[in-house]
């Protein structure tokens, strides 16, 4: 399946964002190992930081469709081009996928930059470590 399926899945999630205080809707579509795609995007509230990052959204729809590994994810934010992923949101990336999984980051025309889930987290916490 081609990556721009992420991209525009990213980008029409994007569109969905709450985000009143900050004012940068963020996106983000993963491609389980099912083969479809769980989107996600920024939701906020006025008690910072309980809002949900997008990847985090988009994560919590992969799991509750009962899939639990990631293939490749794409993230998109309104006002930052190649905005990466949080560090909270690197670890939760991490749980569910591998240090070679993709992510791609994208700019309002589609995929400018492929990274490992490794260049972004080099030293993630291990979770077979803890059981």
């Amino acid at each position: 399946m081609p990556k721009n399926e992420l991209f525009v899945a990213a980008r029409e999630a994007m569109a969905k964002a709450h985000a009143p205080y900050s004012k940068f809707p963020v996106g983000a579509a993963i491609r389980a190992e099912d083969g479809r795609i769980y989107t996600g995007a920024n939701i906020e509230n006025l008690s910072f930081p309980e809002g949900w990052c997008a990847e985090t959204t988009a994560i919590s729809h992969m799991v509750m469709a009962g899939q639990r590994k990631i293939m490749e994810v794409a993230v998109i934010a309104e006002k930052l081009a190649l905005c990466p992923p949080c560090g909270g949101c690197r670890q939760r990336l991490a749980e569910f996928s591998g240090a070679s999984t993709r992510i791609y980051l994208c700019d309002e025309t589609g995929i400018k930059k492929s990274l490992a889930l490794s260049d972004l987290l080099p030293h993630s916490f291990e979770t077979e470590i803890l059981g």
